[in-house]
């Protein structure tokens, strides 16, 4: 295998990380932090490495076949995460090195997991960077989702193959749509920093830090309280439309902006995900009324929060919600399992391979009423491909296994059930959202132990990556000629 190509690209990112290493570099500096000079350190570094690699490789050009696009999504992810991890590991928080790769992994994978435990005293450099890896984090998993899963038929993603009308062959050329993605994903970013700053009173650097985690549907804030630290009716607004945005395919926003709201409004995904996060948030607002006690506005306010800050992954909070009770954990954890939409900053199973698994059952069930009639799946107004069924399943199968082996391998830690299963759901999921009274909503990861930690790690990678390309690594037909 050609490796140049891989490795070209893998220079460019390295060198789109040094050039946001200089943004934390610039709030230290101006703040009077010595750590502006680490941030410098590890941009050089990055800096170095990436145009080393760039340069080396320049004459290969950055066409890429599907064998190339498989090494190089991985191993661009770990290595970002790798990278990013160094501010955390030398600045004045000191952190770990199993810790500092946490922290940055959950970033860049936007899981929104944290092991720092007191943000409101952390220098402003590191909230920075935070908030820069899940705002990179979430357009680079959205350029990949878009230009990449689909030719690579990863977990049914071929379905949407059409929207770029590519060739599978090579790596799709669609600079233009990829960077007017990147446009409209800036512009959500700038008008929830507004949202923020006018109906939330946050001042303008909160604003704009958590303007990229809602966008980015990442979660991390700069306050340890997260948004309950700005408890008013405007912020939780903002958040939640916002975090729905973020939920939505960014392809179907870009064609919304463009005059086709029809686009994004007709989309049967959309319109599932949309339904989901309304009935699930009328149920847990009942189940408030009549368990907790609560008032019906109190109840739908704070329902409808949670029900989005974890349908979408986010892991936002206004009040912990481990006392609630059985029935919003069981909600959650279905929630964090499902995730958002294809295309969009959200991990998890996706809305759309549920709604295909339901097709295939309706299809299944018609063939059995009348056996000598020709049933096709469909989604939306189109008829299922043959192979999509089987690689939803084998992605399902995959997500599960993945989950399972986790939850298994935290237990033998020591972590409870509880612990357990719903920090393995949220590394795998990229929700960031835990269960019980250590990972719950507003949680830390910091008292897990660092096994603990560099399990859920490999979680969020997997996760994030849908697994799959990351596991034909490991088969030796990949590598034959």
């Amino acid at each position: 295998m050609d490796l140049r190509p891989a490795l070209c690209i893998l220079g460019l990112l390295l060198l789109t990380l040094a050039g946001g290493m200089a943004v934390p570099a610039l709030a230290d500096a101006a703040t009077g932090n010595a750590d502006w000079q680490v941030f410098a350190a590890c941009a050089g570094l990055a800096g170095f490495c990436g145009g080393a690699l760039a340069i080396a490789n320049a004459g290969s050009g950055l066409t890429l076949s599907i064998r190339q696009a498989f090494l190089l999504v991985p191993l661009a992810w770990a290595t970002v995460a790798a990278f990013g991890a160094l501010p955390f590991a030398l600045s004045s928080l000191a952190l770990s090195p199993m810790d500092a790769l946490f922290e940055s992994t959950s970033g860049i994978t936007t899981t929104g997991a944290t092991v720092i435990t007191n943000l409101d005293q952390a220098p402003s450099g590191i909230l920075v960077w935070r908030a820069l890896l899940q705002w990179l984090g979430g357009i680079g998993f959205v350029l990949t989702a878009v230009a990449l899963f689909p030719f690579l038929n990863v977990g049914g993603m071929q379905m949407f193959r059409s929207n770029l009308g590519q060739s599978e062959g090579t790596m799709p050329r669609a600079g233009s749509l990829l960077l007017s993605l990147v446009v409209v994903y800036a512009a959500l970013t700038a008008a929830c920093a507004l949202g923020y700053a006018v109906l939330g009173g946050m001042g303008g650097f909160d604003a704009a830090l958590h303007a990229m985690t809602t966008v980015s549907t990442g979660g991390f804030s700069t306050s340890s309280a997260s948004l309950s630290a700005w408890g008013n009716l405007g912020t939780q607004a903002v958040a939640v439309l916002f975090m729905l945005a973020g939920s939505l395919p960014l392809l179907l926003l870009l064609k919304a902006a463009r005059g086709q709201p029809g686009a994004l409004i007709s989309d049967p995904q959309v319109r599932a995900f949309l339904a989901t996060a309304l009935f699930c948030s009328l149920a847990l607002a009942i189940w408030c009324v009549f368990h907790e006690g609560a008032s019906l506005p109190n109840a739908l306010r704070t329902a409808v929060f949670h029900t989005v800050s974890v349908f979408s992954g986010t892991g936002f909070a206004v009040e912990a919600a481990g006392p609630w009770g059985p029935f919003p954990a069981a909600l959650f954890f279905f929630l964090m399992a499902l995730g958002g939409c294809a295309g969009s900053t959200v991990s998890g199973a996706k809305v759309f391979r549920l709604q295909i698994l339901t097709a295939v059952a309706r299809a299944q069930a018609r063939r059995l009423l009348h056996p000598h009639g020709v049933f096709h799946p469909h989604y939306g107004h189109r008829v299922v491909p043959p192979d999509v069924p089987a690689a939803v399943m084998g992605f399902l199968f995959l997500y599960a296994g993945t989950f399972l082996a986790l939850a298994l391998g935290l237990s033998f830690l020591g972590l409870d059930f509880v612990t357990a299963a719903s920090g393995a759901l949220a590394s795998v999921s990229g929700s960031g959202v835990g269960l019980g009274p250590v990972i719950g909503l507003g949680g830390s990861f910091a008292p897990l132990p660092e096994a603990a930690k560099g399990l859920l790690t490999v979680g969020m990678i997997l996760g994030r990556l849908e697994v799959l390309p990351v596991l034909v690594l490991f088969a030796p037909p990949f590598w034959r000629r």
